[in-house]
């Protein structure tokens, strides 16, 4: 059996977070990226292999890295007060579950139907529950009227908020700007937002749009981590670039 598109690749970035486990030093700990694969393989669903299992390895570490930084900015957030956060097309990455949340923070995850179905079914079957005091899924079109159900999901636009974009601008029909918009409006003061992008074009809305921006280069990012040796190959470097961002006004 073959798992739908948007499964399979989220399924893909879950085997190379469950390599960081076998790292020297690992930056996270994702116990939950093997919960994920065991469900598929009992599904019947079709994991990476040959090549494309090689394309998932050479991209660790920069996975890794980007797992890292995102899960940092949350950390950071909760110690700046936020308590409420969104991750858009959250995937099968954890975080309800395995990071330490401060109490009171409710958080939403927009992503495909069937994407949220598999995940919270695969962690329910396991007997996991989430660490956040407050999980809600929200299955919605990420391109079209997610704002609506998220609100309607419980949101609250005037509280601060901490949002993710994490490997979601590539797929975007309609370009960046019509998606910050939408985060912006839905955004209270001193909300903050994390976003792994290419170019400068997302750090330049934020900017002349009230927020105060900070930008990493993905090459900086694996440097700070320690996943950048002075022999590695430059193809598993992608050239993207992390936005922090805070909303001034």
């Amino acid at each position: 059996m073959r798992s739908p598109d948007h499964i399979a690749s989220a399924l893909a970035l879950a085997m190379a977070r469950r390599g960081e486990a076998h790292a020297d030093c690992p930056l996270f700990n994702d116990p939950y990226a093997e919960v994920f694969i065991d469900a598929a393989q009992r599904r019947g669903c079709r994991l990476p292999t040959g090549d494309q299992a090689q394309a998932i390895d050479g991209i660790a570490n920069y996975t890794s890295s980007r797992t890292k930084w995102f899960d940092d900015f949350f950390l950071a957030a909760g110690g700046h007060g936020l308590e409420q956060a969104v991750i858009l097309a959250a995937g099968l990455d954890a975080r309800a579950w395995r990071l330490p949340w401060v109490g009171g923070t409710a958080l939403f995850e927009i992503d495909q139907p069937a994407v949220l179905d598999f995940k919270t079914d695969a962690l329910r079957e396991h007997g996991d529950t989430p660490a956040v005091d407050r999980y809600v899924p929200v299955p919605a079109d990420l391109f079209d009227g997610w704002p609506d159900a998220l609100c309607d999901a419980g949101y609250d636009p005037a509280e601060p908020t901490a949002w993710a974009v994490e490997g979601l601008l590539p797929y975007v029909p309609e370009g960046p700007n019509r998606l910050f918009e939408r985060i912006h409006d839905l955004s209270a003061p001193f909300s903050r937002v994390a976003v792994e992008t290419v170019g400068h074009a997302v750090a330049e809305w934020l900017s002349a749009n009230g927020w105060q921006v900070t930008t990493l280069s993905a090459q900086e990012l694996m440097t700070r981590y320690g996943r950048c040796g002075a022999h590695d190959d430059v193809d598993v470097v992608p050239d993207t670039v992390f936005v922090d961002a805070k909303r001034t006004g």
